[in-house]
């Protein structure tokens, strides 16, 4: 899979970027959004996004593998290039962007993080800190890239707000899309609280904390999203799910919000994974319909919009006992937007065979995440390399050509 135009446009684009010392010549673009969807868990990224010209692959997953694409077999993968296919699962949500160019994939994607362990590798990507030195946990990617943007109206589609988005000076707003009720406090606790952090020692405990512009915040958001559901529903009750969930996402961002984060779990697929169909192929096809709705829903915003799906590692590359893949390491990333060069595999790739995987059972990591990210919010928001480098320090930004 790896060619020699591969390795030349990577080697040029690096060269560029030392040689000028600014990261990327075109400004920021007007109204720019950018959502990043992290899915919990680990998603086996081989049966997603898979590598129909490995013998390999098929070798080593003798009942979950997705057939190499067949017009005759409605189960078959979906062409993207020679070398990769669509899981079909995703053939009516996402294929379409791809076929649009408003789909890239970036395999071989991750971190060093080699421990393979769910949380320790969350926070990895979360934190965005190099690997090997003492951990910050007040510091996430996100949180410092609110900071260097200045005027980001950032929010988290969370119980809590993640590690991703600590850091932030300003306040960030949090709020569970996946089940939109009534604030948890009325009036009479709100103002006890508000009360408590009103403390000059409170406010020096934690000073990232305005709980009384939260507050606000999160009314204002419950108010429109409650404005949105009774119009759209006309009294009937609707399908649950991601759909719902990223549709949702979509009306807030489309006025208010501009930088974002949520996640998505229940991917560790140890046991009867499936293939063409099974647990990984209903997850992934309600993932797929959630992210063309967000499209939708955003409008004449989706030309300003960046998604970026990321998951903390992959999985083997060969199915276990079970029927099921374990803890890997290299995983696939995804890019979507309005405005994103799609339609391309990007990054250095090789060929897929026992003797190049990683420890001789998952994928490698040819692309670090935090210089994809850092290459991608440069592209995006105009960044200087110094302003890259606060957002990712000690990483290079690497242009892959997605924006």
């Amino acid at each position: 899979m790896i060619t020699r135009r591969h390795l030349i446009a990577s080697s040029l684009a690096t060269g560029a970027l030392a040689a000028t010392g600014r990261a990327f010549a075109l400004p920021a673009a007007a109204g720019a959004r950018v959502l990043v969807v992290f899915l919990r868990g680990a998603y086996d990224a081989a049966n997603i996004i898979v590598p129909i010209a490995s013998d390999a692959y098929y070798q080593s997953r003798p009942t979950i593998a997705i057939a190499r694409p067949d017009p005759a077999n409605a189960k078959a993968a979906l062409p993207l290039d020679t070398d990769w296919g669509l899981h079909p699962a995703l053939g009516e949500s996402l294929y379409p962007l791809w076929q649009k160019g408003q789909l890239a994939f970036v395999p071989f994607a991750g971190t060093d993080d080699m421990s393979r362990s769910h949380f320790e590798t969350q926070d990895t990507i979360e934190l965005g800190q190099p690997i090997g030195g003492n951990r910050d946990y007040r510091s996430g990617f996100l949180g410092r890239l609110a900071n260097v943007l200045g005027h980001s109206q950032p929010m988290a589609f969370t119980n809590q707000v993640p590690i991703i988005f600590h850091d932030s000076t300003m306040q960030v707003p949090n709020l569970a899309i996946n089940s939109i009720s009534k604030p948890t406090f009325d009036a009479r606790q709100q103002a006890v609280i508000e009360a408590m952090y009103a403390s000059r020692s409170a406010q020096g405990l934690a000073p990232e904390i305005a709980v009384q512009q939260g507050f606000s915040v999160r009314e204002q958001a419950y108010a429109a999203l409650q404005d949105e559901m009774t119009q759209a529903s006309r009294g009937a009750v609707g399908p649950r799910g991601f759909e719902l969930q990223a549709r949702r996402v979509a009306t807030l961002m489309r006025d208010r919000f501009n930088l974002a984060f949520l996640d998505v779990g229940g991917w560790d697929t140890h046991t009867n994974q499936g293939g063409a169909d099974g647990q990984l192929a209903t997850k992934i096809g309600d993932l797929g319909r959630g992210l063309a709705a967000f499209a939708q829903e955003s409008g004449a915003n989706w030309a300003n919009t960046t998604v970026i799906v990321v998951s903390e590692f992959g999985r083997t590359f060969g199915e276990n006992g079970a029927r099921g893949t374990d803890h890997g390491h290299g995983s696939t990333y995804w890019v979507i937007g309005g405005g994103v060069n799609g339609g391309q595999i990007a990054g250095p790739q090789i060929q897929l065979r026992p003797d190049t995987l990683n420890q001789h059972r998952d994928l490698p990591v040819l692309t670090d995440y935090r210089g994809m990210l850092g290459g991608l919010f440069g592209r995006i928001y105009g960044l200087n390399t110094g302003q890259v480098a606060r957002v990712f320090p000690q990483a290079s930004a690497v242009d892959l050509g997605l924006i």
